[in-house]
């Protein structure tokens, strides 16, 4: 019998492909600077990387099209990051609003939804953001709104949040639909997923380092940065699940 094939990363495949597929993008944008680095990068060397995980995620995930994914992964991101932003100033607001009154306080603040989900929706947990928005949208009634614009909050920014609740989970479905079908991970599989995996991240090494004077630049190249912004809520394991 055959030794079972192990992952040489810590993400799930899925996530590893998708920072993978992502840190190519950066370096085919790039890469009138990158091939004045090294000889061996030169056209069509990051083009038929970016095939070849393109094809590896067709193949064995069953995703129709990496760069769809990675597009509505983007919408994702950039949703939770204004919403929880728009979230931090309200809440920073309610709670100097009505310290004179830590009971009201409190109760506002558990009723809309911050006690139970903001800590963890603020570390990047999606479910934790959705569940924190439908509760701030569900009990904001009028009398409830009122009563915090008396106070001094916009009552815009506060329609604006009870929106972001559908729009969200709209663009969550989106990104879930274009994963497709998922397919049963096998051996093959996870040598092929190793095989992309080692060679980026030598193209994410010694690009950083080619940036190592631009923080800005060597950061879109760093794996552990793309893939944690791509996936922040969740703890990796020795074994990842499959995808």
């Amino acid at each position: 019998m055959s030794a079972t094939v192990q992952r040489i990363y810590k993400t799930k495949d899925v996530d590893m492909l998708i920072a993978a597929s992502t840190i190519i993008e950066t370096a085919i944008a790039n890469k009138s600077f990158l091939q004045t680095k090294r000889s061996t990068w030169a056209d069509p060397f990051f083009e038929d990387l970016q095939l070849e995980i393109n094809t590896t995620i067709q193949s064995f995930l069953g995703i129709d099209s990496a760069k769809d994914l990675r597009q509505a992964t983007q919408v994702v991101l950039n949703l939770q990051k204004q919403a929880i932003k728009d979230l931090a100033e309200v809440k920073v607001q309610l709670v100097e609003d009505f310290k004179t009154n830590p009971t009201r306080q409190t109760e506002i603040l558990t009723q809309l939804g911050f006690t139970s989900y903001h800590k963890q929706a603020q570390k990047g947990d999606q479910e934790a953001l959705i569940n924190l928005l439908y509760q701030f949208k569900t009990n904001l009634t009028p009398a409830v709104a009122t009563e915090i614009e008396i106070q001094g909050t916009a009552i815009a920014t506060l329609n604006t949040i009870t929106a972001y609740a559908d729009t969200l989970k709209a663009a969550d479905i989106t990104q879930e639909n274009n994963k497709g079908i998922r397919k049963t991970i096998t051996s093959e599989a996870i040598t092929q997923f190793n095989i992309i995996y080692s060679k980026v991240i030598s193209v994410s090494k010694i690009s950083t380092k080619f940036y190592k004077d631009n923080p800005a630049q060597k950061e879109q190249f760093s794996f552990n940065k793309v893939s944690k912004t791509l996936n922040a809520s969740k703890k990796t394991t020795s074994t990842p699940p499959t995808e």
